[in-house]
């Protein structure tokens, strides 16, 4: 059995960081699915996918929350966070091989760090832009986007309109600036460790101090 791991929201200011991996015994088990880009993907269409992948192989799923992420930064950096994220997927179906989009500008060293995190013996592939490379990590590309998708579209629930949940998105800068000038402080779904949140806080506290 081989993987695919691919991860969702490394970059994001809200919300969880979502790591998928899909495994199978022969790649022709998704012949029947048209596996692309999850980021060229209309959320619909995503979700139409995500349920034919699920049925069609074995997958896990690992969140990391913001208030994990911001625990673990002081310590590590991210690009250790995903690569534990990564093992953890890998651990779970124990494939002889596992293909991973790399999160590490070397590829190579990028391998050797998750190889280090596991138990049992693995052939670990790690490649950038891997989910456009292999069709399994495409799928779990997709697997981590849906899944990512959700927790954002619950947050939504809770907290109303917060966008995407990266600092590209004028939505979700929007929403933190407005909850951190009414409350004085990030929500719990923000990663506080961000310079995203760091930079609207010392906004907030220069516009706080001309008040007076």
């Amino acid at each position: 059995m081989f993987c695919g791991v691919d991860e969702a929201g490394k970059g994001a200011v809200l919300g969880p960081m979502v790591v998928a991996a899909a495994a199978v015994l022969d790649i022709t088990q998704l012949d029947s699915i048209v596996i692309r880009d999850s980021k060229t993907l209309a959320p619909r269409k995503r979700e139409v996918i995500f349920s034919q992948l699920v049925e069609a192989c074995i997958y896990h799923v690992v969140s990391v929350s913001p208030g994990e992420i911001d625990a673990a930064l002081p310590l590590t950096s991210m690009n250790l966070v995903v690569a534990r994220a990564h093992a953890a997927c890998v651990a779970a179906l124990k494939p002889e091989t596992a293909y991973l989009d790399a999160c590490d500008v070397n590829a190579s060293r990028y391998a050797d760090t998750v190889l280090s995190f596991l138990q049992t013996p693995c052939e670990v592939v790690a490649e950038h832009h891997a989910d456009e490379t292999y069709t399994i990590v495409g799928a779990a590309s997709i697997i981590a986007k849906v899944t990512r998708d959700r927790a954002i579209a619950d947050l939504a629930l809770e907290y109303g309109d917060i966008g995407s949940g990266y600092p590209s998105d004028k939505k979700t800068i929007r929403f933190l600036t407005e909850y951190i000038r009414e409350h004085g402080a990030p929500p719990a779904c923000a990663r506080s460790s961000w310079k995203t949140v760091a930079a609207l806080l010392e906004k907030e506290s220069q516009s706080s101090l001309l008040d007076f």
